[in-house]
């Protein structure tokens, strides 16, 4: 048989991949889950990308894709994704696309369950040092910085949790819910942070009382609280 692109002799059986089809079900992993990076994400654009190579993470988002609409599994029409991924379906084994696919697997994103069944994760890991120093040195500075800052989420839990420390601290004070609430807007707190650090506080004040290390004075037995830096507590409700 002749190939109509090189006008080469190719073995019939070489056109086919060796299944149709391939089972797609989720590799959970606590750490990397809470850790790794979305395919989709920038992370995964700036740094992976050119350890991966394009059709290996264009594969990963689309994966992606179709675990968020089906966590449990999929079936993945192997011909039908890698057209749509522009790498083709000559070659069979050897094929561009299954060479995509074990790129998956060698870089710890996909693991064989079974001749057609494989198991993918959700995100990508943090890059190694290993794998950092393959960047080129201006990825690795970015990478560096990247690295440094911390994560939205990481700033948000922080936030929340500031905030709840300061209206436990202000209840304890006899401050009502509405004061401390405006008290906390004062010092910048988001209103739905603020919002929910004051619920939070009051349940856990109803439930528990005063709990140990929550800022009361010993020397005089009423609480204190220690305002942001550059702020000072308002009373009253002013």
């Amino acid at each position: 048989m002749t190939d109509p692109d090189t006008g080469t002799g190719t073995d019939a059986d070489d056109l086919t991949f060796p299944m149709a089809t391939l089972d797609i079900e989720p590799w959970p992993d606590p750490v990397i889950d809470q850790l790794g990076h979305d395919p989709r994400s920038a992370y995964v654009e700036r740094f992976w990308l050119g350890l991966l190579g394009p059709s290996t993470v264009l594969l990963l988002r689309r994966l992606a894709d179709d675990l968020d609409a089906n966590p449990s599994g999929f079936t993945l029409d192997l011909a039908d994704t890698a057209r749509s991924l522009g790498v083709g379906t000559r070659g069979g084994r050897h094929s561009p696309f299954m060479r995509t696919v074990e790129r998956v697997c060698r870089f710890g994103a996909g693991q064989w369950r079974s001749a057609d069944t494989l198991a993918v994760r959700r995100n990508l890991a943090p890059l190694t040092r290993g794998q950092i120093a393959r960047l080129s040195p201006t990825l690795q500075t970015q990478h560096l910085h990247w690295v440094e800052q911390p994560s939205p989420r990481q700033e948000v839990l922080h936030m929340k949790e500031r905030a709840r420390g300061l209206a436990l601290s202000l209840l304890d004070l006899g401050e009502d819910l509405a004061t401390v609430e405006r008290q906390l807007h004062r010092w910048k707190f988001h209103p739905a942070i603020a919002y929910e650090a004051v619920r939070w506080a009051s349940d856990r004040r109803a439930t528990a009382g005063p709990l140990p290390g929550s800022g009361l004075d010993p020397e005089h037995d009423r609480p204190r609280v220690a305002a942001p830096a550059g702020h000072h507590v308002g009373h009253g409700g002013g």
